[in-house]
Formats: C-alpha cells, sequence, structure tokens
C-alpha cells in the first residue's frame, strides 16, 4: 500500500497518524504477512489505509476513520509482547467498534476494560456488553447472560468464578447444566450416570482446566470444592457462599429454572447464560428461560446483559452466521405478523 493509494471523496475524511519508535520489525507485525492485518481493518470498518513506513494515513467517514485510528494504535502498542494474527484483530475489532464510539460512555469503558485475574490467567473484556456483564457479575447476586454461541457468556462466568475462589470470596464453585438430550438419548450412552452426563459439562471443565490447570481442577474436584454437576443434582439444596453458574439454561424447563434460582444461599453468586434461540425441549415444553426473563423483569438486585452477532468472539464467519439467522428470525416474525 501507498500513500496515495486512494482518492478522496465528497464524504470521506482523511486521518493522518505516526507510529513511533519506527521499528520495522513492529510495523511488519502490525500490517501481517501482505499487508493481511490492514486488509482485515478495512473490510471490517469500510475504510481505506495507505501506509508508508511508519506514517498511516486512514479515509473513511469520520467515525469509522476514528475507530481504525485508535485500533492500528492498540495494535502496535500491542507489538512490543504480541505477534499480531488476524484473530487478535478481529477480537481488537470488537473493542473498537463504530457503535461503541458513538456512545461516549461506552467508549469509555472500551478504553478502561474490567480485567479478571486468575492464576493462570488474565481475562479482559471485549466490547460493551462483555464489560457490562462482568460489572453485573461482580456487583449484583444474581445475573443472566443471554446470548448466541461464542459471545463469551460462560467462559466469563468461569472466569469470575475461579477469581471468587481464589480470592476467597467463595468456598466452592458449583457449575450446572440441564442435560436435555438434543438427537440422542442418554440410555444408549455408555457408562454410569456421571459418564453419560460428562458430554453435556465438557465446556465447562474446558474452561476450568485452561483457568486453574488439569490436576488442580481434578484436586479441587475430589475435595468437593468444585461441583460440576446436572441440573436435577440441584433438587433440594440450599449453596450459601458459593458461586453457581447455570449454563444452557434456554434448556432447562420452568419449574427447573425456578428450583434453580431458590437454591441460591447467603453468600453466592448465580449466573444464568443461554441462547434462547437454541432451544432443545421436546415441542410443546416452553423454555424455562424464555418465562424467567418475563418474570423476574424489573426485580432489583437481578442483572440482565443481552449479547448479540456483534460481541461473537470466533472466527469472524461465525458473526456473520449469526447475523444471517438474526435476520431470517426476524424477516419470519414479520411475516408471522403479518407486517
Amino acid at each position: 500500500m501507498g500513500l496515495n493509494s486512494y482518492p478522496l471523496t465528497d464524504e470521506s475524511t482523511t486521518l493522518q497518524i505516526t507510529l513511533e519508535p519506527a521499528d520495522n520489525r513492529r510495523l511488519a507485525n502490525l500490517c501481517g504477512q501482505y499487508d493481511e492485518n490492514l486488509k482485515q481493518i478495512e473490510q471490517r470498518l469500510g475504510v481505506e489505509i495507505a501506509s508508508r513506513g511508519n506514517r498511516f494515513r486512514i479515509i473513511g467517514l469520520s467515525q469509522p476513520a476514528e475507530a481504525a485510528s485508535l485500533l492500528i494504535r492498540n495494535l502496535f502498542q500491542a507489538t512490543t509482547s504480541e505477534t499480531i494474527t488476524p484473530e487478535h484483530v478481529h477480537l481488537s475489532l470488537q473493542n473498537s467498534s463504530v457503535n461503541a464510539l458513538l456512545d461516549a460512555e461506552e467508549a469509555s469503558e472500551v478504553e478502561a476494560p474490567v480485567v479478571i485475574r486468575t492464576r493462570k490467567a488474565l481475562i479482559k473484556a471485549r466490547g460493551p456488553n462483555q464489560q457490562r456483564y462482568l460489572k453485573n457479575i461482580l456487583s449484583l447476586d444474581v445475573n443472566f447472560g443471554i446470548g448466541p454461541a461464542g459471545t463469551g457468556k460462560t467462559y466469563l462466568a468461569v472466569a469470575c468464578a475461579v477469581a471468587a475462589l481464589e480470592e476467597e470470596v467463595v468456598k466452592r464453585l458449583v457449575l450446572t447444566r440441564p442435560a436435555v438430550e438434543a438427537g440422542e438419548r442418554l440410555g444408549f450412552l455408555p457408562g454410569d450416570m456421571a459418564q453419560k452426563v460428562d458430554p453435556y459439562l465438557r465446556p465447562l471443565y474446558d474452561a476450568l482446566y485452561e483457568m486453574l490447570g488439569f490436576d488442580r481442577v481434578l484436586k479441587l474436584i475430589e475435595r468437593n470444592v468444585i461441583e460440576v454437576a446436572p441440573l436435577a443434582f440441584m433438587r433440594g439444596r440450599t449453596l450459601n457462599d458459593s458461586f453457581i453458574i447455570l449454563d444452557e439454561a434456554q434448556n432447562t424447563t420452568i419449574e427447573q429454572i425456578k428450583m434453580f434460582l431458590t437454591r441460591v444461599g447467603f453468600g453466592s453468586t448465580a449466573v444464568i447464560t443461554g441462547d434462547v434461540t437454541q432451544v432443545d425441549l421436546p415441542k410443546g415444553r416452553p423454555s424455562g428461560l424464555k418465562h424467567v426473563l418475563e418474570v423476574l423483569k424489573g426485580v432489583e438486585g437481578i442483572g440482565f446483559t443481552y449479547f448479540d452477532a456483534n460481541d461473537v468472539v470466533r472466527h469472524p464467519l461465525v458473526q456473520r452466521i449469526v447475523a444471517a439467522y438474526e435476520a431470517h428470525e426476524k424477516r419470519q416474525q414479520r411475516l408471522a405478523s403479518g407486517d
């Protein structure tokens, strides 16, 4: 890319930035092989980026151009200790989105994200919704995280749970999911009951292993400091001084989610996550998560965070797939209502 690559248009804004120090190794890291990182920013924000050495010119509408400028500066700062990959650029784009720049309050949140520290990981909020989600979890006793897969709902909840355990804010972790049969029956799976439900709980185990290490997780499970169990095992209990996570809550019945919420005892925090568009319950059985969102709307002391396709932090194609499904669902709802 050269500094004279792109013509100005009547609606264009041009921003000039110079990155210091003029370190060729760091600049090459920033731009990526064949400028792939810059091209990714161009495509996502709808801007044009021209570079020569450590000087960059950004052409586009005002807010996207400002977002690109901020992103390039942040990525260049990160080159001191990290290799900038397309995945890194994608995740960073969540933090410097045009929507965030349109809202001054959200933009300030993006500049100073909530950070969750565990012994083996440092987890930062990516974007305003993750920021709001973490703040709610840290300040409220009951929280709901609602949205599509890949938005970090479960991962961030587990991170908060691990941090609370390590800081001795709680005495134990309880992670649970409803063992709903999505195409297969538990009775046909090999092993005892614990082995049968293990596939349903695997994402929770994976997050724990990443943040605590495999051996430590096994030791804490043996001591009953960490309990990972299907939702049915929660009945009849009261959980004090615990961090409790109910994952995949869209597959609970109305009775099950009421049972879960009434297990929360003194000194405990509960986080309920789910995607109301991915219900695997038998036809005719309403989702407990959909129901409880209506029942508890406006109840003081309960947090609700809603994620959408813009919050997906997986492969960029996953974000587009989620957005396409959301658009299709809205079209179907309009057709059904006769609009």
